[in-house]
């Protein structure tokens, strides 16, 4: 058999649907790749979206003030002097591990609220903190590295 150029490109274009195949089935079928949604109620959660960016600019006039300081003890976020009788959440997403989110309820002393340094692994995370006062609904999101 003689092999010549035309030979050459059939070669390598076989070795490289070969090599794709093999990364499109070893992605598929392997376990430890984890092809997740961020959220389980994706869809129930992308209707109620426009509430979620009027709740941003709400929020707005709070951006600069609310200060994310690492302690000792873990994760300070510093709220202004006024959220003294709020009522709601702060979720912590882990993009990089399902397992890892959680939520607490906002129960500030004054005006702190410490997330315990044992919930939280060095990393990126995102963070939302969700709060109603006087019937308004506020939302503040934000990336950090722990």
């Amino acid at each position: 058999m003689k092999f010549n150029w035309g030979t050459g490109i059939v070669v390598a274009i076989v070795a490289f649907i070969g090599f794709i195949m093999f990364f499109v089935v070893t992605m598929a079928t392997d376990k430890t790749y984890h092809h997740d949604l961020v959220t389980e109620k994706y869809y129930q959660e992308e209707l109620n979206y426009q509430q979620e960016i009027e709740a941003q600019k709400n929020a707005s006039i709070y951006n600069d003030k609310i200060v994310f300081t690492k302690v000792a003890k873990g994760l300070a976020i510093g709220f202004p002097e006024d959220f003294k009788n709020i009522k709601g959440k702060v979720f912590l997403y882990r993009p990089s591990n399902k397992q890892l989110d959680f939520e607490m309820p906002i129960s500030t002393s004054n005006s702190n609220l410490l997330v315990p340094k044992n919930r939280l692994l060095d990393g990126r995370w995102n963070i939302k903190i969700i709060w109603s006062k006087n019937n308004k609904t506020y939302l503040i999101k934000r990336e950090f590295t722990y």
